[in-house]
């Protein structure tokens, strides 16, 4: 539900007189004032998330983790390494980050080393 139609059902409520004025209020106030809440870092740095273009072995994953987390790509690597050596589930998650995460789009005039997507050299 949009904080537009939740006003409107407030206000439905408080035209009803189920709602007092002083409720009405304080209601109005806690939906906006949970719609101006930033997510969590740990969500943030999820959503930013993206596949490296510029720092690629294989598909980008270690090198976009890099950048997400501020840790190098090549301790992503050596981890995805050691855990597939270990129970094959580097690989596992590896291939599943590969799929579901997104590439990040190239920046206009070569931003950061990046090459666009149609141009190839």
């Amino acid at each position: 539900m949009s904080i537009s139609e939740e006003i409107g059902r407030l206000g439905e409520l408080h035209q009803r007189g189920t709602l007092s004025d002083d409720e009405f209020a304080r209601a109005k106030a806690r939906v906006l004032n949970e719609a101006s809440r930033t997510p969590p870092p740990a969500v943030e740095a999820v959503n930013r998330l993206r596949r490296s273009l510029a720092d690629r072995w294989l598909g980008g994953v270690c090198g976009g983790l890099g950048e997400a987390t501020g840790l190098a790509a090549w301790i992503w690597r050596l981890l995805f390494t050691l855990l597939a050596l270990f129970g094959g589930t580097g690989v596992l998650m590896y291939l599943l980050l590969w799929i579901f995460v997104p590439t990040e789009l190239a920046r206009p005039n070569g931003g950061s080393g990046q090459l666009n997507p149609g141009s190839r050299g």
